[in-house]
């Protein structure tokens, strides 16, 4: 299996083949509308905008399974989005990214590229002290532990790198300008 085997249903309903970005650098990110990290949008729209003619483009899932914290249809996301934060990107259905009900491409993500830790900002430090009263064995296994968790994928398709939201957007948008 490769990214580019999988599907995805955009908030509009229509079919995403991720076969249509093959040879462009990919950030995927699992996002939410009333998270502490939902400013990210602003980042993640700037780095869109200044490097999609040289074949970067975003692919932004909008997902509920982390405090409640994207609650509204998809369509309320979608408003919510390019109102606050003037997105341009493609937004994908309102989907999960842990459990039985997982995005097969989150699957694919996760086996890919496993969690490896916070860092050390005071920031990391209280996502580990939060998370270690949810999951205690949350150091070990490859889920997503909170929103704005993000994936850089290369233009042969392979995952390179995951970024907590607790990493800095400069790291990733570092990451990204050095596969371009």
């Amino acid at each position: 299996m490769s990214i580019y085997d999988y599907k995805l249903t955009a908030g509009d309903g229509s079919v995403v083949d991720l076969k249509d970005f093959e040879g462009k650098v990919l950030l995927i990110v699992n996002t939410a509308t009333g998270c502490g990290f939902t400013p990210h949008y602003e980042p993640i729209e700037k780095m869109y905008e200044k490097y999609h003619d040289r074949g970067f483009e975003v692919i932004d899932i909008p997902c509920n399974q982390f405090g409640g914290q994207t609650p509204g249809t998809d369509e309320e996301i979608h408003e919510f989005c390019t109102l606050k934060y003037n997105t341009s990107f493609p937004q994908m259905k309102k989907s999960d990214v842990n459990g039985e009900n997982e995005l097969p491409l989150y699957t694919y993500l996760k086996s890919q590229k496993g969690f490896e830790g916070f860092g050390k900002s005071p920031m990391a430090i209280a996502m580990s002290a939060m998370l270690k009263k949810i999951d205690k064995d949350y150091k070990t296994n490859p889920a997503i532990k909170w929103n704005f968790t993000k994936f850089v994928v290369d233009r042969q398709g392979n995952v390179v790198a995951r970024f907590e939201p607790t990493q800095s957007m400069d790291k990733v948008e570092e990451c990204v300008a050095s596969l371009l």
